[in-house]
This record gives C-alpha cells, structure tokens and sequence, in this order.
C-alpha cells in the first residue's frame, strides 16, 4: 500500500532526463503541427467544440460512465432533466468552457479557480454535491472496495492539503517558492554511484510541467470526488495558460482510456517514498504524441468533409445550413435557422436539399421537429 507523496520538484536520473528530453523534442514538434492545423481550418471553432464534447464523454468514461458522444450530441440543447451521467458529461464540458474564459480575462490556474472548476463539476451529479468547490476534510482512499485497508493509495491527510496545493499552484504558475527547494545531493552517494540528478521545477518545460502537475493533482486527491475528472481538465487549460495550445484542446482522455491499466499504474508508481516519474512522464508523452496524431487527422478528415459538401451546395443558405451541422451533427430546422439566422422553412428547405443529396439522415419516425443526422461528422469525431 502507498501512502502519499513527496512535494515538488521532480528528482530524475541523468539517464532517464536525456531519455525524457529527447521524447519531449518530437511531441513539441507535434503539438506545433496540431496548432497550426487548427489555426489555418475553416471551421476551426466548430472543431473545437465537438472534440470539446467527446473529451467531455471520454474523460467520464474513464470514471465509469457510460455516455457515449453520439448521444451527447441528442441532448445537448435539451432544457428538460437529463441522467446523473449526461449530466457528469455536460458538467465537464461547462468547467472547461469557465476555465477558458477565466484564462483568456488573464486568470491564472489558482487554488480559488480549481475550487470554481470543482464545484461545476459536482452540479447535480453523482457522489456529494454539500462539498462541492471545498477541500475534503476527511481521509480518503483508492482502492477496490470501501476498505482503507484494501487501499492501493492512501493521499495526504486533510490537514496537509492545503499546503501541498500551495506547492502545486506554484509550480503550476512557473514562479519560485520556499516550498520549491532542491534537495541537497549526498556527496558520497553521488561520487561511489557517478550519478547525474536532473530536476523538474517550475522553471521547467511546460508540458513536463504539466506532466508533473496532473499526477500530483490526483494524488493530493483535494476533493471528496471528481478528482479525476478535474485533473484531466487542469491539463487542457494548463497547455492554454503555457501557450502551447492556442485552444483548450490538450485532450489525451481518449488515449488514457485507451490503455487505463497503465495509466493508474503509472500514476499510483509517483507516490510514496520511492516514487518512479520516468515511466510516468514518457507515458504521458506517448500518449499526448497519439493525441496529435490523432487530432491532426480528424482535422484532415473533417475539412475534406466540409469541403466535401460545400461543392454539391448550390446556394448560401445550403452552405450555411451544412456548415452548421459541423457545430451541432444532429440538428433541427429551428435549431439551423437560430445558427445562420433564416427562416425555419428556409433552414428545413435546405437541410433537406443536404438530405437527398445523401450529406445528412433525416428522422423520418416524426413529423414535427425532425431531427437531422451528420453520421460522416460523428464518426470523424468520435
């Protein structure tokens, strides 16, 4: 059983440091090519938001829900109520979307911002909604069961939070702190080993930082719940506060999931005594590098598409109305008119030209408030 961390920085072998630096190099490059993809796309904002979506659904899904992007997108503009697990869904997308806004009105990533972020994401979902935004005052555990002793990992006790989250908000930010200090190398063991330390600090590469910054988030374990969640959304908005990204588009959920025994093995391998950050890290980096390659070919895939059906459009109105699917792939005639601001017959008009011109499915089952599906965009995107 591991039981809690150690405070920043990160101690790293000489060895391991030039392992990691060299990874590092080719996932920067990869991360330049995915903004410049981004920067130059026609339809970059509606981009954006449906991959919003489905980080919203897969980081969820890590935690157990069973939500999938297709019917994100059905419920999306529903007002009425909705499942604990939609409601998870749409809660994440909202806390990105305020963790954005905060940054661009030149907000840093603070105690006071996660506690907001937190208590978005506890509206009216599962587990405790009382301590929602508020730091656990209780120990808490990971583990199989309800069980402490069953635990895999126990954090740092309740009292000891808030002064592991001042280390973390600095190291977060890049500015030197009392906290921050280096440890003092044992000479002797250094001479008989001949070894080289090499440290992560808060002057450090952003994305090593933000590398360090998540696994230390989900091991302090600050909140009673959503622990997880809010760790992977302090990723995309710290890639935006580091400009890395242009976009809170940092989305590696998909890839965690992916492979999710290595990422809590990985994770749960950086606490205690003896913690190991290199397998951790060059995780981390391989699976922002299948991040990339990712994104950057959904892009590709998603512009051909627009162009696509651009070409087959005969008038404004088609291309809007097309265009507008790319924001919202399952869409009603009312809905369309309220996005390119038409009349619903002319919006219906042509999201049946797009219709029987194979581009869109319509809801034949319903006469009213058909809806209409852009099935190549949701494959694209999921």
């Amino acid at each position: 059983m591991l039981k809690g961390i150690k405070k920043l920085p990160v101690k790293l072998d000489g060895k391991e440091a030039i392992t990691i630096y060299k990874k590092l190099s080719q996932v920067n490059k990869k991360i330049g090519r995915l903004n410049a993809g981004l920067k130059n796309s026609i339809i970059n904002s509606q981009i954006l938001s449906l991959l919003s979506y489905n980080e919203s659904v897969q980081s969820t899904r890590i935690e157990g829900t069973q939500v999938t992007f297709n019917e994100i997108m059905e419920i999306k503009e529903k007002k009425s109520k909705i499942s604990w697990q939609q409601q998870e869904v749409m809660n994440y997308k909202n806390a990105i979307d305020y963790g954005f806004d905060a940054l661009k009105s030149n907000t840093v990533i603070s105690t006071r911002l996660i506690k907001e972020l937190h208590r978005i994401l506890m509206k009216d979902a599962r587990g405790t909604t009382a301590s929602g935004g508020e730091f656990r005052k209780i120990q808490n555990f990971i583990g199989p069961d309800n069980k402490i002793e069953n635990a895999s990992y126990i954090p740092v006790e309740a009292q000891q939070i808030d002064e592991y989250m001042t280390n973390l908000e600095f190291f977060i930010n890049g500015t030197n702190h009392e906290s921050l200090k280096i440890e003092e190398t044992n000479e002797n063991e250094s001479t008989t080993e001949n070894k080289i330390i090499e440290y992560i600090n808060f002057d450090s590469d952003p994305l090593l930082r933000i590398a360090v910054t998540h696994a230390q988030f989900e091991s302090i374990h600050p909140f009673l719940d959503g622990n997880g969640r809010l760790g992977r959304i302090l990723i995309a908005l710290l890639a935006v506060q580091e400009e890395l990204m242009y976009f809170p588009l940092f989305f590696v959920s998909e890839e965690l999931e992916k492979e999710r025994i290595r990422y809590y093995n990985t994770l749960n391998a950086t606490r205690g005594d003896n913690p190991n950050w290199f397998d951790w890290i060059m995780f981390f980096l391989h699976a922002t590098e299948k991040m990339c390659d990712n994104f950057i070919q959904k892009i590709d895939n998603v512009e051909k598409l627009a162009d696509k059906g651009l070409k087959i459009c005969t008038t404004e109105s088609q291309k809007s109305a097309w265009l507008a699917t790319f924001q919202a792939p399952v869409i009603t005639a009312s809905e369309t008119a309220k996005y390119i601001k038409v009349h619903p017959n002319t919006a219906k008009k042509s999201l049946d030209f797009l219709t029987e011109n194979h581009l869109l499915d319509r809801d034949n089952s319903v006469k009213r408030n058909r809806k209409y599906y852009n099935y190549e965009l949701l494959r694209v995107i999921q």
